[in-house]
């Protein structure tokens, strides 16, 4: 106890080199804190990303996304192909295809089924009334449908065609999105007839709301009479307007047996998403197009890694800064103090006591610098951390392809990268108990290594010297 409370009265010996000290150290203490909290905040931010983006590639017949033309349709052999790709866990085979109003005078066309384009037709009809309205695009899309000669709608003798439905075929147990993420069922349960002859369905919620259907119910479709299984809520009001009916039995009413308009492939890590879009594209070839559900992941998970290796090295410089600040603290301190460890050492006190007494010192100094370091990083980390990832982020995109202002991901494109930004959002930086503990445990640790070489000095000081000096 006379060690320590020597220690507390010796680190306020000077009053005004202690605080000037201490103020230093805080602001040292608290960059590092800060750039803790930026590291770990971008870390969960990397790890929440590839979870909420999945870790799905979705196969396209080539062409098909931009209506080039020339394309041929996926085949259930393509499907079987994916499969067998490196990294490639499950494949989801669907057919999408679209349904016009019974009392329309949409066109039916099994070339045009899918819809998408200008000119798709529609594979058959059915009695469901859609829960959108089509709106200038879609009147456009279901008159050029029509096999009309492109009169505007209303004109006499001109009836305008219901808006189609869209219609995806699953030959899976789960309804899934775009991304391969499963679509919620709010009542029944998920289709499980896959053959030719299944009557199952799932529909959306804002259709079953329109038509006034509930699990039970009948609607037509593709001249078959379906089952509504269950009801989905797959999050937006034209998502919530679809069917989902099994592949099969859509195969064989819209006479497209074996094809399908999308594979999504899950592949076993989101890690190996580069590694299995290479697989899938060099099994594929040139009939089949491979992307990742989310253009602008990989640019912002680049983005965020180099922001999370400049918020590390950040953080080991502010602590090897406070050492060094320690060190040159303590340096001066047992200089100053060379006839009184002379003294204590004459009378018997050995190198070990007056060692941990300077130690000691250190640590008082550092504790209190921490306690104001934690308030700074308290204030300072969220805007220190958004102020990496907003520099890093405008970093990537004057790098990537289209430069600061063009590129594919329009304002501040560089490649899709105007995409990683939105995915990367806000940036959730907070000083929690456990951030704080392992950071204050490395400033310690740090403090006592830079006052061990002080306090070794002592060892060198020999009395005979320093007597013989008064």
């Amino acid at each position: 106890m006379n060690v320590l409370a020597r220690s507390v009265g010796n680190a306020f010996r000077n009053k005004v080199r202690s605080g000037a000290v201490v103020i230093i150290l805080a602001v040292a203490i608290g960059l590092a804190l800060s750039m803790l909290v930026a590291n770990q905040a971008v870390a969960g931010k990397i790890t929440e990303l590839k979870s909420s983006a999945g870790n799905a590639l979705t196969i396209n017949p080539a062409g098909a996304r931009g209506f080039q033309g020339g394309g041929e349709p996926l085949t259930t052999a393509d499907a079987e192909t994916a499969a067998a790709a490196d990294h490639v866990s499950a494949v989801i085979p669907t057919l999408a295809v679209r349904l016009g109003s019974e009392d329309s005078t949409a066109g039916t066309s099994a070339q045009g089924s899918g819809g998408f384009g200008p000119g798709g037709g529609t594979a058959g009809t059915t009695s469901l009334e859609s829960a959108v309205v089509p709106g200038t695009l879609g009147n456009r899309q279901n008159q050029s449908g029509a096999g009309g000669s492109g009169t505007d709608a209303g004109a006499a003798g001109t009836a305008r065609p219901a808006f189609t439905l869209p219609v995806t075929a699953t030959g899976i147990g789960s309804a899934v999105d775009a991304s391969g993420q499963a679509i919620s069922i709010t009542s029944g349960s998920m289709l499980t007839d896959f053959k030719t002859t299944s009557t199952q369905a799932l529909i959306g919620t804002g259709l079953a709301e329109k038509n006034k259907l509930a699990v039970g119910d009948t609607f037509t479709a593709l001249e078959r009479k379906f089952t509504v299984a269950g009801i989905f809520d797959a999050g937006t009001a034209f998502d919530n307007n679809a069917v989902y009916l099994p592949l099969a039995a859509v195969q064989k009413l819209a006479g497209q047996t074996g094809e399908l308009s999308t594979i999504t492939a899950v592949v076993d890590s989101i890690d190996n998403m580069d590694s299995a879009q290479q697989s899938l594209t060099a099994a594929l070839g040139d009939g089949a197009d491979v992307s990742a559900g989310s253009r602008g992941l990989d640019s912002a998970v680049d983005s965020l890694a180099s922001v999370q290796k400049i918020s590390l090295t950040g953080f080991i410089v502010s602590l090897v800064t406070a050492g060094l600040i320690i060190l040159l603290v303590m340096v001066m301190i047992v200089r100053e103090r060379r006839h009184e460890i002379g003294v204590l050492k004459a009378i018997g006190a050995p190198n070990r006591t007056i060692g941990v007494q300077f130690v000691f010192e250190s640590l008082v100094l550092v504790i209190l610098a921490a306690v104001l370091g934690t308030g700074v990083a308290a204030a300072g980390s969220s805007g220190i951390a958004g102020a990496l990832v907003s520099s890093g982020t405008a970093s990537a995109a004057a790098a990537g392809p289209g430069g600061p202002d063009g590129g594919f991901g329009g304002p501040g494109g560089g490649g899709g990268f105007g995409q990683g930004t939105a995915l990367i959002g806000d940036l959730a930086a907070t000083l929690g108990p456990g951030t704080l503990a392992l950071g204050l445990l490395a400033v310690l640790l740090v403090a006592v290594l830079g006052s061990l070489v002080p306090a070794l000095l002592t060892a060198k000081i020999r009395p005979i010297e320093v007597l013989r000096g008064e």
